[in-house]
């Protein structure tokens, strides 16, 4: 492992050779300002990178990963103004109607949008950069501590620099991962998380187009489908309080844990050269965080894993509840949507490589048995009063044995004493 710090190279024994020699082109005596010219030389390539690059001062340059996001979509197929948004509307409208008589919450979204995928990318950006700070932070401190010390000794005021190009090479990282999802992603909530702003149901009709093309559904009727999921997420979001915080909470308690590889940043800062970018993302590409199985991870990742089953599961049943003889195929399209979310795929690989862990709410058939369980026999109200507060939720251990869970919930004065307990807590 070379011990010189990134962008600078070992000097070419035919420089020092012909530096010594007068009769070579160029040699004799040593000019004692080549070496603050070369620094300077170099300086003024980083500073002319950097400033390609936007203006980011934080942990991860967003700017830079919005650039190269937009630039990698830039060929993917958008569409203009006009039918899609009109269907779009058309879909979340009739859904909403549908979901009215199935849950006890009403409509959440008081905007409806239909995104181009570089659209998604702008308007969830916000919520990425409070997903990615944690992580970046740690990257940032470690790029300087993965130094030898001797050339962070020599390095002096390039420190802040390094710190830039550790954020540079997050931001180039982010912005590919974020192309990578814009091209999957059918609404904004598909990968369980409230991404986009509040209030606002967004579907991505290229993307969506691109779905129905692999099932035997019209596309119409796929469209609602999905505009119904999405509205039930919304309805969620809006109407529990406690919900958007608890599962950004989570990944963001998983992401402080994550540990930074340091010996693999050495080895990834011998290879760097600050006047290529191109350096940076293929160094970026050989990973970088390991994360760690700590007690604090492991119950942040449980509890996300469960909560995020939770909102699937519930959106399955609503919406189930919501369609099923209103549209023909709509058993077909839950089957479809349970394995995508259940399985994953690249876009859920991508979100893997930006904060350490994967999106998938691997009990999501047992929520939705649970939901189904506690709806039969208890009715909506119950099952929608249970979000009234995070301690009446289900819990990993009821997701294994619904039959309890449910059998419990009918002791009706356990239930009274824990809601009046809640109450009197929070006076």
């Amino acid at each position: 492992m070379s011990d010189l710090p990134f962008g600078f190279g070992m000097p070419d024994p035919d420089d020092r050779d012909k530096k010594n020699d007068p009769d070579k082109p160029g040699g004799g005596q040593e000019n004692p300002f080549d070496a603050f010219g070369q620094l300077g030389q170099m300086l003024s390539q980083l500073g002319a990178m950097l400033s390609q690059t936007g203006s980011s001062t934080g942990p991860v340059n967003y700017d830079l990963a919005k650039q190269i996001a937009v630039q990698k979509l830039g060929g993917h197929v958008g569409f203009t103004a006009g039918e899609p948004s009109t269907a779009v509307e058309d879909a979340v409208h009739l859904a909403e109607m549908w979901l009215d008589p199935a849950t006890t919450f009403p409509a959440g979204a008081t905007v409806t949008r239909a995104w181009t995928t570089r659209e998604w990318v702008e308007h969830t950006l916000p919520t990425w950069q409070r997903l990615c700070d944690p992580v970046a932070r740690r990257m940032s401190g470690a790029w300087v501590d993965a130094l030898p010390d001797e050339a962070r000794q020599q390095a002096g005021p390039l420190l802040a620099m390094v710190g830039q190009m550790g954020g540079m090479a997050f931001g180039s990282q982010l912005g590919n991962a974020l192309a990578q999802l814009a091209s999957e992603v059918l609404t904004s909530t598909d990968i369980g998380l409230p991404l986009g702003p509040a209030h606002t149901a967004a579907l991505v009709p290229a993307n969506v187009e691109e779905f129905t093309k692999g099932l035997e559904r019209p596309a119409s009727e796929v469209m609602v489908f999905l505009a119904a999921r999405e509205a039930a997420h919304q309805r969620l979001f809006a109407h529990v309080p406690w919900l958007r915080q608890g599962l950004l909470g989570a990944v963001e308690e998983f992401a402080n844990g994550i540990k930074v590889d340091t010996a693999a940043l050495q080895e990834l800062a011998s290879q760097v050269d600050p006047a290529n970018p191109e350096s940076i993302e293929k160094a970026m590409q050989s990973g970088m965080l390991e994360p760690q199985a700590t007690p604090e991870q492991k119950s942040a990742l449980n509890r996300l894993e469960t909560l995020l089953a939770l909102v699937e599961g519930w959106v399955d049943v609503v919406v189930g509840d919501a369609v099923a003889e209103r549209l023909p195929g709509a058993d077909a399209l839950r089957e479809t949507l349970r394995r995508r979310r259940a399985s994953g795929g690249p876009a859920e690989q991508t979100f893997a490589t930006l904060v350490g862990l994967e999106l998938r709410p691997r009990k999501l058939r047992a929520a939705a048995a649970l939901w189904r369980l506690v709806t039969d026999q208890h009715g909506m109200d119950v099952r929608d009063g249970l979000w009234g507060h995070p301690d009446l939720m289900p819990t990993a251990d009821d997701l294994d044995d619904p039959m309890e869970f449910a059998d419990r919930l009918g002791r009706k004065s356990e239930v009274d004493e824990a809601i009046a307990k809640l109450e009197d807590d929070s006076e």
